[in-house]
């Protein structure tokens, strides 16, 4: 049998070795892209899955002075599609970096 002394080092590995992936993983989500959208695409704006914006793609046809109002709508539709999207996919990193260490579905990490 172990030790009080031996079992407490083997979690603390353990708890090391998970801070190390968590941190991985976190470092991952900035290289995954995703795409958010409104107005039917007319307004794109690409994000990273840690939540930077990349780029902002505007149709040609939204600039008109008259539709300012609508235009800036449709950024912050865009935005809010991408950083939903960007959500999902840090989740599902973060969900592939708990089942490889063993941890259960929905247990939360202090990191």
């Amino acid at each position: 049998m172990k030790s009080m002394e031996e079992m407490i080092q083997a979690a603390q590995k353990a708890a090391e070795t998970i801070q190390k992936q968590m941190e991985d993983a976190q470092g991952r989500l900035d290289a995954i892209e995703v795409e958010g959208a409104a107005g039917g695409g007319l307004v794109r704006i690409k994000a990273s899955a840690k939540g930077r914006v990349i780029g902002v793609a505007i149709d040609d046809s939204l600039l008109v002075p008259a539709d300012k109002g609508i235009l800036e709508d449709l950024v912050a539709a865009a935005f809010n599609d991408a950083r939903a999207k960007a959500d999902a996919a840090a989740g599902e990193e973060m969900q592939k970096v708990q089942m490889a260490a063993g941890i259960p579905p929905g247990f939360k990490l202090p990191f």
